[in-house]
């Protein structure tokens, strides 16, 4: 098991259009194709960062989970142009990480 953190760099003045979007639409999509997403966060004093979390059991299952969600009709019509007006481009940074024995999210 695995996670991203995945770390997005949101243009100025879009945040809130930018948060409602992902907490109504992306991940609520990204869930119905089975994405687990553990948590989602804005800048607390930076309103240009948005950080989150999704799981993965395997690279198998990511690279299926991958193909559902961004190469449906639905993402590349409605969600993919939306995103691309509010998200700084080269602002993504994906990390894959993996967690400690102790963690809370092992």
């Amino acid at each position: 098991m695995f996670w991203e953190l995945r770390q997005y760099k949101i243009k100025p003045g879009q945040m809130d259009r930018f948060a409602k979007l992902m907490e109504e639409e992306v991940i609520p999509f990204q869930v119905s194709k089975g994405m687990v997403i553990a948590g989602s966060f804005r800048g607390e004093q930076d309103e240009t960062v948005w950080v989150w979390m999704r799981r993965f059991a395997s690279e198998e299952e990511r690279e299926r989970l991958y193909k559902e969600v961004y190469e449906s009709d639905h993402w590349k019509t409605n969600i993919a142009p939306l995103l691309s007006e509010m998200m700084e481009r080269g602002g993504v940074n994906v990390t894959r990480i993996v967690a400690t024995p102790r963690s809370v999210l092992q």
